[in-house]
C-alpha cells in the first residue's frame, strides 16, 4: 500500500486487525526486517493491527532532497501515524535507527503510546561516541561462507556473531534484500549531514509508565549494549534484557528468546 506524505509516497503493509502496532525498521533495510521477526510472534495472537512502514529512501518508499535530517524523518513518521490511525492509541516497535525514531514519536505524542519495544536501540546517534564491544564470532561456519560470494561472505561475517545456514537465510531474506534496494546516496547524505536529532530525544518531561521491553545484544558492535542502560529510568515498567550470542541482528541469532520476551511484553500490555 502507498500513503502520500507531503510530496512523496510511503510504502507500508498492514497485517491483522485490532490494536495498532507501529513497526519501524533500522537504517538501510526495509519493513521485511520487522515482518521477519514480529509476524511469528503474532501467529497465534488476534486483536493486533501490525503496521509495517518502509522509511523514506528505504524499501519501496521514495526519498526526496528536502529530507535532510532525522527531525524531518520523524515528522514524516508522525504524519504517517496521523494519516493511518488518526486519534488512536498504539504500540510502537523500533529496531536500531527505528528505535531512535520511536523515541522521537514518544517525545512528541507519548499520551497515545500504550507500549514500547526497542530492539538493538540506537541510543547515541554519533557512531564515534558509542560504547561498543569488539566484533567477535562465537560460532563460525567456514563451509557456509565458502559457498557465498566474497562480497556476501564479508558482509555477513562483519555482523554475524552466530554463523549458520538458517541465520544466513534469514539475514538474506529479511535484511540483505532491503539493503540491496535502498537509496544509498540519499542515506549517506542524511547520515553525514543530519542523522542526529536537533533535540535530546531521551530528555522527556514525563516518564513512560507503560509496559516496555528493551533488548540488546551482548556482542552488538553497531550500537553496543551499555549505552541503552542510560534510558532505562524513562521507562519504569521496562524489562531490560542483554542477550549473549547476539549481535545487531539479535532477533535472528536469539530467535526463541526474542519471541519469548516479546510475547511476555504483549501479555503485560494486554493485562495493563
Amino acid at each position: 500500500m502507498k500513503c502520500k506524505i507531503k510530496d512523496i509516497f510511503i510504502n507500508y503493509e498492514i497485517k491483522g486487525k485490532g490494536k495498532p502496532v507501529i513497526m519501524l525498521h533500522g537504517y538501510s533495510p526495509d519493513h521485511r526486517l520487522m515482518t521477519g521477526c514480529m509476524e511469528p510472534v503474532f501467529d497465534n495472537k488476534d486483536g493486533y493491527k501490525r503496521i509495517y512502514i518502509d522509511l523514506p529512501g528505504m524499501g519501496k518508499s521514495e526519498s526526496a532532497e528536502w529530507i535532510t535530517n532525522s527531525d524531518i524523518m520523524l515528522d514524516i513518521v508522525i504524519d504517517f501515524i496521523e494519516e493511518i490511525i488518526p486519534n488512536e492509541n498504539f504500540l510502537i516497535v523500533g529496531e536500531s535507527y527505528g528505535s531512535y525514531l520511536s523515541r522521537g514519536v514518544i517525545y512528541n505524542m507519548s499520551e497515545r503510546v500504550d507500549g514500547v519495544l526497542l530492539i538493538c536501540p540506537c541510543i547515541i546517534a554519533d557512531s564515534k561516541k558509542r560504547d561498543v564491544p569488539e566484533h567477535i564470532v562465537l560460532v563460525k561456519d567456514n563451509k557456509l561462507l565458502s559457498r557465498l560470494t566474497l562480497e556476501d561472505a564479508e558482509e555477513f561475517s562483519s555482523i554475524a556473531v552466530v554463523q549458520s545456514k538458517k541465520n544466513y537465510e534469514r539475514y538474506k531474506k529479511e535484511i540483505m534484500s532491503g539493503l540491496k534496494i535502498a537509496d544509498n546516496k540519499f542515506l549517506e547524505q542524511l547520515k553525514e549531514n543530519g542523522y542526529n536529532f536537533s533535540f535530546d530525544v531521551d530528555k522527556i518531561n514525563k516518564k513512560i509508565d507503560k509496559p516496555a521491553l528493551i533488548i540488546v545484544g551482548r556482542q552488538d558492535t553497531f550500537v553496543g549494549y551499555r549505552d541503552a542502560w542510560s534510558i532505562l529510568e524513562n521507562y519504569p515498567r521496562a524489562t531490560f534484557a542483554v542477550l549473549d550470542r547476539a549481535g545487531h541482528n539479535l532477533q535472528i541469532e536469539q530467535e526463541k528468546l526474542f519471541n519469548s520476551l516479546t510475547n511476555e511484553w504483549l501479555t503485560r500490555v494486554e493485562e495493563s
